[in-house]
């Protein structure tokens, strides 16, 4: 028997959020782990594997399903895990843990704040190029819009998997939208990407909000996406943009927030993403 957390994670002032299983890992086949979103009523489960000690850090490593298989990162996952293991090991003190997926080793670090958690993660290198002609056409009919609904220049950025950044002119228009999602996996599939992140352009305090869909995962849209949204990040800091609040979930009945900060160092620009996160209930599978 294992015991499984099912975390809210990226929540809004303390409500919403994205429903995750966390759990520690063992000898499942992959089969089984991806059964286990399904059985819980939630898009990813997270397995976390204790690793030893780095930087005087306990460490992990960390891998994400959904239903579909499985996926090299998963930001709201991270944000999940982390409050799953502040909550066994942090006591009343700030954690910090030194995480590792399949692709790359990273810090993360989480807070208590009243009842829930709030954590977050360096996000690692994004990496950008532009897109037009052809692929874009084919995201933004799959997404049911014409061009000239796209507000800015859309480009195509990679913290693992590429996926489409997509500028909509403005909320009203993003709550609009009904992608045809057969369409969008055809055009997602075809170029590779992840999916698409539709977003509102951010205001000046640098809040936006955002849809994520990924049927080619799965995932027909996501309550909270914080990999995209440090993408988004990433893009922004170009424009003189350093600190986001992204909303999500809202034409789901779940609104959540994810929060990111861009700074430069020698390497370019370093993102760090996260958001609030609480335990909501414990089962035994």
């Amino acid at each position: 028997m294992s015991e499984v957390a099912v975390v809210v994670a990226c929540q809004r002032d303390g409500a919403g959020g994205s429903p995750t299983a966390v759990l520690d890992d063992a000898p499942f086949t992959d089969e089984e782990r991806c059964r286990i979103p399904a059985t819980l009523g939630t898009s990813h489960a997270v397995f976390l594997r204790p690793t030893g000690n780095e930087r005087r850090r306990p460490a992990y490593k960390l891998r994400f399903f959904t239903a579909q298989g499985e996926l090299p990162a998963c930001g709201h996952g991270t944000v999940a895990a982390l409050a799953v293991l502040a909550e066994r090991e942090g006591g009343d003190h700030d954690y910090y843990a030194a995480l590792r997926t399949s692709q790359r080793n990273f810090d993360g670090r989480a807070c208590r704040n009243g009842d829930g958690v709030t954590a977050s993660f360096d996000a690692g290198p994004v990496s950008l190029r532009n897109t037009g002609g052809p692929e874009l056409r084919s995201v933004i009919g799959g997404l049911g819009l014409s061009e000239d609904a796209v507000a800015g220049d859309a480009c195509v950025a990679s913290i693992g998997r590429p996926r489409l950044l997509l500028p909509i002119r403005s909320r009203a228009a993003l709550d609009e939208l009904i992608p045809d999602l057969t369409l969008l996996r055809a055009a997602c599939d075809g170029y590779g990407l992840l999916g698409c992140y539709a977003y509102s352009p951010p205001d000046r305090h640098g809040r936006a909000a955002a849809r994520m869909f990924a049927p080619s995962i799965g995932v027909p849209e996501d309550i909270a996406n914080a990999n995209s949204t440090a993408c988004l990040a990433a893009h922004a800091a170009g424009f003189g943009i350093h600190r986001l609040a992204v909303d999500m979930g809202d034409h789901l009945g779940s609104p959540s927030t994810i929060t990111a900060t861009a700074h430069r160092d020698r390497t370019g620009h370093r993102i760090r993403v996260g958001g609030q996160a609480t335990i909501v209930r414990t089962v035994m599978r």
